[in-house]
């Protein structure tokens, strides 16, 4: 072998330089002796990486605060962002009826076995938080420590029901005993928030969440967070367990309704969420067929309370003289402006117009459409009062009600200030009162005496306010109206309700329904009847808001049940955008 290669070279180095030769005395090209593997050069560019998919959402309010467990910060981006990156441990189901969420939990289930009531929560192993810690035990802890303490909460019932909540297997079980039955469990542990995180804190349930959060357990984690610009930048949470999310940012951009409209149109803005009246209708429907409208109805009523631990209201023939003195219609107008909203008026103490098994539960007859004088006039009389230059006096002071909205909640100021002006034809005196949210929810209405003195102290005798409803009717009866309840640990006095109501014929029936020992129906036939004559709450409306979609972009639609939009958005297919630094 070794030889025949030694003949063989020669042969080809003299075949190269006739090759050689013949080139040079002609004009024909040699033909290759090897075909080339390396990349031939053209003078077309390098493409460019293909641009993020991006989702901007126009929204009509964005400030600080966004804890959705609390009163004070219910809004519509509240329940955007928590949608997006807290987990909850069960999620409405294409019914609205509460279904395992597969992707946080492997199972959860009634113990048959245990000596009480007790559900144990097996979570994935692999779900976590964006920073890498894991959503663990703790995290269900940290929030059942929370609302169950905690004033101005939303729903603390459930929670309250719970005497323990044990971490086992490595954190990633955690077995909750109640010290009662709870068929309303399912309602629970919703938006888990990172414990690790916030439970040592400076601020602590307070203050953390005025930002946004710290940690993401959903499909996108915030990126930039610029309240003065009212921009919030989420980016595809790279961490997140499930599957990835469609689009790689979505934006939330707060605009002037004619300004989100016009952006609408452009293309600037691709979603847009409006609290709309009747003139931003009208102004939507104009975007034409490029653009689909859809109302979402949210899970709160606006409702005017009327306080009976309030000195000026303690007297239920008062506080139908109140009722008698309003045009309720016209404080649904003032409040919806015509829009979506006004077509859930809403006639129940309990249940909100879109829930399953609503039905009106307002008597005829007190709950008069329009202002009654004559029936003002009997009732203060009979309550002792005197008409006496051009105002209602009792033992020398005039009757003078505080009316209080939360700050910056535009529909409520206004109808706070409408049955002020409403209230004043009928010359009783009025002062009108907006404090922030965490005063007038943790302070004014607390349900806390250790934060101040007793609520009868606050000086607030009327307020207008967004009360939440639930998936659990029984716990939303039982936190609006339940009485007083005694804290195993401390042994302090705890209020469920920010009315300051209390019927202790009305209680065991409360408590009937919130175990399961008496259907919410019939405990609701026999509790809704009570509230009306007691003349402590006038229901208005529903909430709602309008979901706009340009057809460029795809997956958007309205979650069921309550879950609003956003809990589809990792199935959002948005367009390309301009790239951020990744």
């Amino acid at each position: 072998m070794y030889r025949t290669r030694r003949r063989v070279l020669p042969v080809v180095s003299l075949l190269l330089v006739s090759l050689t030769v013949l080139a040079g005395c002609t004009n024909a090209p040699p033909p290759p002796l090897v075909e080339s593997t390396s990349p031939s050069p053209s003078s077309e560019p390098p493409s460019e990486p293909p641009k993020p998919k991006v989702v901007v959402a126009s929204v009509d309010e964005l400030r600080g605060g966004f804890n959705p467990h609390v009163l004070a910060d219910q809004s519509p981006v509240t329940d955007a962002l928590a949608e997006l990156m807290l987990p909850s441990a069960f999620v409405p189901g294409k019914n609205g009826e509460r279904v395992l969420n597969e992707t946080l939990l492997e199972s959860a289930e009634v113990v048959e076995d245990a000596e009480k009531f007790t559900v144990r929560y097996r979570i994935r192993t692999a779900a976590g938080w964006s920073d890498g810690a894991p959503i663990a035990a703790e995290d269900f802890v940290y929030l059942w420590e929370q609302l169950r303490s905690q004033p101005g909460v939303i729903n603390p019932v459930g929670y309250r029901l719970i005497s323990n909540v044990e971490s086992r297997q490595g954190g990633k079980t955690a077995r909750v005993t109640f010290d009662k039955p709870y068929p309303g469990w399912k309602s629970l542990f919703d938006h888990l928030l990172p414990a690790h995180l916030l439970k040592d804190a400076p601020g602590g349930w307070v203050d953390n969440l005025d930002y946004g959060y710290p940690a993401s357990g959903g499909p996108f984690a915030i990126r930039t967070f610029d309240l003065d610009r009212g921009e919030v930048v989420l980016m595809r949470n790279e961490r997140y367990w499930g599957d990835p999310a469609q689009s790689n940012r979505i934006v939330l951009r707060k605009a002037a309704r004619a300004e989100n409209i016009t952006a609408l149109r452009s293309g600037n803005v691709q979603v847009g969420m409006f609290s709309a009246d009747a003139a931003t209708m009208d102004a939507l429907r104009g975007l034409g067929e490029d653009v689909q409208l859809t109302t979402m109805p949210r899970p709160v009523s606006s409702t005017l309370l009327l306080r009976p631990n309030s000195p000026q209201l303690g007297d239920v023939r008062v506080r139908r003289a109140v009722l008698a003195a309003l045009d309720r219609q016209e404080l649904i107008d003032t409040g919806t402006g015509g829009g979506p909203a006004a077509n859930l008026p809403a006639h129940a103490q309990v249940l909100a117009p879109s829930q399953p098994g609503y039905v009106p539960t307002e008597p005829s007859g007190d709950y008069t459409e329009d202002p009654s004088p004559k029936r003002v006039e009997q009732l203060l009389t009979k309550a002792g009062y005197q008409h006496s230059g051009g105002s209602w006096v009792r033992n020398g002071s005039p009757l003078n009600l505080v009316i209080a909205a939360q700050f910056r909640e535009d529909s409520h100021e206004a109808i706070a200030n409408s049955v002020a002006e409403q209230l004043n034809e009928q010359d009783i005196q009025t002062t009108v009162v907006t404090p922030k949210g965490d005063e007038l929810y943790r302070t004014m209405l607390t349900t806390d005496p250790d934060v101040q003195d007793p609520p009868s102290s606050a000086g607030i005798d009327l307020a207008v306010v967004s009360r939440p409803v639930s998936t659990d009717p029984a716990a939303t009866l039982a936190a609006q109206w339940g009485c007083p309840a005694v804290d195993p640990d401390t042994g302090r006095t705890r209020r469920f309700n920010m009315v300051g109501f209390c019927d202790q014929l009305l209680q065991p029936t409360i408590e009937a329904a919130t175990t399961g020992e008496a259907p919410f129906r019939r405990a609701s036939e026999r509790v809704e009847p009570a509230l009306w004559s007691e003349a402590v709450a006038l229901p208005l409306y529903q909430e709602a808001q309008v979901l706009a979609v340009r057809r460029e972009v795809s997956g958007v639609h309205d979650g069921p049940g309550f879950a609003g939009p956003f809990s589809s958005a990792g199935e959002w297919v948005g367009t390309p955008g301009e790239s951020y630094d990744w």
